[in-house]
């Protein structure tokens, strides 16, 4: 026992020292290709700084503040390499209802309190169960925010005052008082902004057409003398760091409003952290440390007057495809915002709010994946029940809610797909049982893995993302026969694991797959693709012979073929 005792303040002590920076993070970079990676991000990232700041109530100010703050924080302590953090479209939608109900410094205290259970959270080790979310969750409530974000900027781009809770009547509003009193310069600006964003970002799809948008709109304003509402003032420079005044009976009723930007935030992060591995072959994120990271960026961000924070998806896709290979190029991001408030605030606040509004609405159309919504929605009906559900709920209630609801359709979806294909199977030993066979294919540079049971959300990561790991095998085998349920997730997750093995020059072999399974796997891609490679068998025996042939001939293969 006392040896127990002893032991267990040195695991502490481990755990903590695994969730802190250490100086690998800033090795193996590319410092040129960082630095120019972060100065593309910032300047995407600035008008969406902006944009949130004002949509959430508090100020464009406030946006650009949790940009710059947040994300060198985030940036620092976080668990991924490429992650880039600040306001986000999800979170704004959380805290108009809170910016209504207590106020800026209410805002900032649950901002507080968020950081607070999310570095409880990552010190826990709750990273991992971000695993268990499935996709038809998150496609849901992506939908519910992106419908929410564009229903939110209709007065601004009809330039008219109203006030509501719930969005859709808030928008309704609008249409209404612009209809009893028109006026079309900020309809117009939002409009030819909105076309403009559209149009450059298929022709120039790695330049910063937001910001070259938004300016344009600005000067034209001017030029024009258009009647227009702008963002106004601006912080020039960080303002000194202070707590929040509130009264401290109000702390009980800010505690659920802190679950909920926690909740999100740790959603987010996460999610967005594994969209970055995948974009990036041989890369994974440490999904405690990424909770760290993000709570300690939301616990400096309230100080300094920002918003509640979490990685943003959209930002971290242009940091990886503008060659980031560090968290410097995040940290660049952060710096640049910075130089922009300290040298061309007075600029800054002469931009339309219209603008802005146009910003968003097109940032809401593309976080909408069509293509993957059609997958879910003909996948099988319980994906799509899922989907309709979480995002209806998102519109309809909140976020926190809506996921709720939605992991719980989707488990009772999962649970009667489990019962209504369970069923006993007498299969002959000697035509299934390869486990001395498949320890023999290591050898030959071959892994054959076994999958057993229902192939849905839970033990679609348990048995396939680990696979992603494999780096000393030519060719992996999945047997498919003893999967009893393939859900739209579960596919999804074997897309993920067979892109990301080849993307490592691992050819990936399935054999046995049932016939009821295929229809999930052909909306989702997975069996097109390896049917047009003949890379679907059977039975085991024929994907083990093609698979030494295979590896025998990648293994003689000439350098460089």
């Amino acid at each position: 026992m006392t040896g127990q005792v002893r032991e267990q303040p040195h695991l502490r002590l481990a755990v903590v020292r695994d969730l802190l920076p250490r100086p690998s993070d800033w090795t193996n970079g590319r410092p040129g290709r960082d630095l120019t990676a972060g100065l593309m991000v910032g300047l995407v990232a600035l008008p969406l700084a902006l944009g949130f700041g004002v949509s959430s109530g508090l100020g464009a100010g406030a946006g650009l503040v949790t940009a710059i703050v947040a994300g060198a924080v985030a940036a620092v302590f976080g668990g991924s390499r490429v992650q880039v953090s600040g306001p986000t479209g999800a979170m704004t939608v959380v805290l108009v209802p809170i910016v209504a109900a207590h106020g800026a410094d209410g805002v900032l205290v649950v901002g507080l309190m968020a950081g607070l259970l999310l570095v409880g959270l990552g010190l826990a080790g709750a990273g991992r169960f971000i695993r268990y979310v499935p996709v038809p969750v998150v496609e849901g409530f992506t939908l519910g925010i992106a419908a929410i974000i564009a229903l939110q900027q209709v007065p601004a781009v009809l330039g008219v005052q109203v006030s509501s809770d719930k969005v859709v009547v808030l928008a309704g509003r609008a249409v209404a008082a612009w209809v009893d009193r028109p006026g079309w310069a900020p309809l117009a600006l939002a409009v030819s902004t909105g076309v403009t964003i559209m149009v450059l970002s298929r022709s120039l799809p790695r330049w910063p057409v937001s910001l070259l948008a938004v300016a344009a709109a600005t000067v034209a304003s001017s030029a024009l003398n258009l009647d227009v509402a702008t963002i106004g003032s601006i912080p020039h420079g960080l303002p000194a760091p202070s707590l929040p005044q509130v009264p401290w009976g109000e702390l009980n009723t800010l505690l659920l409003p802190a679950v909920a930007v926690a909740a999100l935030a740790a959603l987010e992060s996460l999610l967005s952290a594994t969209v970055a591995d995948a974009m990036r072959v041989g890369t994974r994120h440490d999904p405690n440390r990424e909770l760290v990271g993000q709570g300690l960026a939301n616990l400096a961000s309230p100080l300094f007057g920002g918003l509640p924070a979490t990685a943003a998806i959209a930002r971290t896709a242009v940091n990886v495809r503008a060659g980031a290979t560090s968290r410097l190029a995040a940290l660049t991001h952060a710096m640049f915002l910075l130089v922009v408030v300290l040298v061309a605030a007075r600029w800054v606040t002469r931009i339309p709010v219209a603008a802005l509004a146009a910003v968003l609405i097109v940032t809401a159309i593309q976080m909408v994946r069509v293509s993957s919504l059609l997958a879910l929605l003909r996948a099988t009906r319980g994906d799509a029940a899922v989907l309709a559900i979480t995002a209806a709920a998102t519109v309809a209630f909140d976020l926190v809610t809506a996921v709720i609801l939605g992991l719980v359709v989707a488990g009772f979806v999962a649970l009667q797909q489990t019962a209504r294909t369970a069923r006993l199977d007498e299969v002959p030993l000697d035509e299934t049982d390869h486990t001395d066979e498949e320890h023999a294919l290591l050898d030959e540079h071959i892994v054959a893995y076994r999958i057993d049971g229902p192939l849905f959300f839970a033990a679609a990561h348990d048995f396939l993302l680990e696979l992603a790991d494999v780096s000393d095998v030519r060719v992996v085998i999945l047997r498919m026969s003893r999967v009893t349920t393939v859900d739209a997730t579960g596919a999804h997750v074997l897309a993920d694991t067979v892109s990301r093995l080849e993307g490592r020059g691992v050819t990936v072999l399935l054999s046995g797959v049932r016939p009821e399974h295929e229809r999930v796997l052909r909306h989702l891609g997975v069996h097109g693709r390896l049917a047009h490679e003949r890379h679907l068998f059977d039975t085991t025996p024929e994907a083990i012979e093609h698979a030494r042939l295979h590896a025998q001939r990648i293994l003689h293969a000439p350098p460089g073929a």
